[in-house]
């Protein structure tokens, strides 16, 4: 399992463990990453994905999954994610 988000794609990111004396050896900074299931209001059902802590807090600031996937950009979402939006955006387009 990779260690990225599905919503953001925030991931690993590499730097320097800088000790008192400066000296510099490599180290990881891991994203904050939940499994969390998210409901579809759309669908009406549940998702479940593994994203960030700023990712969740963000789905929560735009008003719910459906929302936060409107605005996101394809190239940036997971495969699971991605499929998601796609199957948000018919049931929209079917309605309307």
């Amino acid at each position: 399992m990779s260690r990225r988000c599905e919503l953001t794609g925030k991931a690993v990111l590499s730097g320097h463990l800088v000790s008192h004396s400066n000296r510099k050896t490599k180290r990881k900074f891991l994203p904050n990453l939940c499994n969390v299931t998210l409901q579809s209001d759309t669908l009406q059902r549940s998702v479940r994905l593994r994203v960030s802590a700023h990712a969740l807090r963000s789905v929560e600031h735009r008003g719910g999954l459906d929302a936060f996937l409107a605005k996101a950009s394809a190239d940036e979402l997971s495969s699971t994610a991605l499929t998601v939006k796609r199957e948000i955006e018919k049931k929209l387009a079917a309605a309307s």
